[in-house]
């Protein structure tokens, strides 16, 4: 299943210009009505917490004047088993789109560190520290780290890195961007309405007072929530939503040729053989 979702990630995040008109237009917002009115209702609701209301109003003025043309407008590819062969002759290197590897945060924290260490030795010559200062220097940091690793779950240090790292890295932080769009995009195609979105640990902070969040973006899931409270979700609906997990990393993939963010999307993508779900035939 999670190669079929990936498959038509992929599908529908190569060139999608033939995919997304609708006869006799583009894909636009239509004229007749105001599409800011249409857009600045739906936001209201959203920031409401009216989710379904919200979710109602699009599928209302789907394919209208005045309506959102592209949402729902994609397909996804059929639903079959993939081999790592089959994937590799459309062009698709596994290795490289389901084994991300964050180098770049990686070697952050690694400068990050060394700065620290050669900080520390500067202080020791310049200041006249004496070896009881540097024991008690080296304790507060050790308390300071072991509070944040328990009691934020490291949050505070992922913060820092994090934003450092969008200070210093034009790449991470366009990287980042990219990411959330493609989950943005595919959500949106696929008929899952985007609810809101981050871009980086301390925007997420600001806006949500969440730690361990280097960015993200929330949809209007309301529909699944049912399936899930009923203990009977759809194949069609496990599909849709693990083609928006994967979107982010088919992205970077697609882009830059190599993931580097996207492992916990890559776990979020649930298995068919879940305990807790009945997966029922797509009608």
């Amino acid at each position: 299943m999670a190669a079929t979702a990936l498959f038509s990630t992929l599908s529908l995040l190569r060139p999608i210009r033939s995919r997304c008109r609708v006869p006799g237009t583009v894909c636009s917002v239509g004229r007749t009505l105001s599409w800011t009115k249409v857009l600045d209702e739906i936001d209201e609701k959203l920031a409401a917490g009216d989710d379904r209301s919200a979710l109602s109003l699009v599928k209302d003025l789907q394919g209208k004047d005045g309506g959102l043309r592209c949402f729902g407008a994609a397909r996804q590819v059929p639903q079959r088993l993939y081999s790592l062969d089959e994937l590799k002759l459309n062009g698709i290197e596994t290795a490289s789109l389901l084994s991300p590897v964050d180098g770049t945060l990686g070697a952050i924290q690694t400068n990050l560190q060394l700065a620290s260490l050669a900080a520390g030795i500067s202080a020791y010559n310049l200041l006249g520290w004496t070896p009881q200062d540097v024991f008690y220097l080296s304790l507060a940091a050790l308390f300071l780290w072991t509070l944040d690793s328990v009691s934020f779950n490291g949050g505070i240090g992922g913060l820092i890195v994090d934003t450092v790292g969008h200070a210093v890295s034009r790449k991470y932080h366009n990287r980042v961007i990219q990411h959330e769009a493609g989950h943005f995009l595919v959500a949106y195609l696929m008929g899952i309405l985007p609810k809101r979105f981050t871009l980086s640990s301390l925007e997420a902070l600001r806006r949500e007072g969440s730690l361990n969040v280097q960015a993200g973006t929330a949809f209007v899931d309301v529909e699944l929530l049912e399936e899930v409270n009923a203990g009977k979700v759809t194949a069609t609906m496990l599909n849709r939503f693990s083609c928006v997990a994967l979107a982010g990393v088919a992205t970077e993939y697609l882009l830059y040729g190599q993931a580097e963010g996207g492992l916990a999307d890559i776990k979020q993508v649930p298995s068919p053989k879940a305990p807790n779900f009945i997966i029922l035939p797509s009608t």
